[in-house]
């Protein structure tokens, strides 16, 4: 692994495991994406709820669905370079799925767990904190104002169009009822799913969404 991923596995097997996208067949990353996704948002959780105490559940929340977003993972796992190492089928190397960012993200998921499995819970947490310790102190930057209001800011700021937020979808019960809500930024031809117990909070993770995929753009460019 590169030299930002230390970690040496005692069982390589589950390492490539881990790098194999499901397009390569039966053997591939899906059941440990699963786990790692589980283990990526209690761990930075974890390190949120230590960095600011005096943060809200609702800022806590959104500050995890920024540094957890597929974008961010994402960018995670290009400074690691696991896009080098991944197993593809041809199909997805043809198309460039060691690009894409839900395969990156998904392979940097698989690895936490892998990892787990290999070296238990103390070598997982001590990978995930170091990988996240930068990140998660230079989020409570904006800990004072939510995702959407930082999204219209920066917008504001480059003189683009405010982003349009659209109910797409409803699903549950009347007292368990979850939202599916679209931020359209047109300026950036982006748009973002953002799913909530409320239609306010679905427009908060679809916002964040946003900003994660805005400012994983500008890490690529610069």
């Amino acid at each position: 692994m590169p030299a930002k991923l230390t970690y040496q596995f005692g069982n390589p097997a589950l390492r490539e495991r881990a790098l194999s996208h499901r397009s390569t067949g039966a053997d591939n990353n899906e059941r440990l994406e699963f786990f790692g996704d589980a283990l990526v948002n209690l761990l930075v959780a974890e390190m949120l709820f230590e960095q600011y105490p005096k943060a809200d559940e609702g800022e806590l929340t959104r500050l995890r669905s920024h540094l957890v977003s597929e974008p961010a993972l994402a960018a995670l796992a290009r400074e690691l370079e696991i896009g080098d190492q991944l197993h593809l089928g041809s199909g997805e190397l043809k198309s460039g799925g060691f690009r894409r960012d839900s395969i990156l993200a998904d392979a940097f998921e698989a690895l936490v767990a892998a990892i787990y499995l290999d070296g238990g819970w103390d070598a997982c947490r001590a990978l995930v904190r170091d990988l996240f310790g930068e990140r998660v102190a230079g989020a409570g930057a904006n800990t004072g104002k939510d995702a959407k209001t930082r999204l219209q800011e920066l917008l504001q700021g480059r003189g683009l169009a405010l982003p349009v937020y659209a109910l797409v979808a409803t699903a549950g019960a009347d007292h368990a009822k979850v939202f599916d809500v679209e931020c359209d930024v047109s300026g950036l031809m982006l748009k973002t799913i953002g799913r909530g117990a409320s239609r306010r909070a679905a427009e908060q993770v679809a916002a964040s969404a946003a900003l994660s995929q805005i400012e994983a753009t500008q890490a690529d460019a610069g």
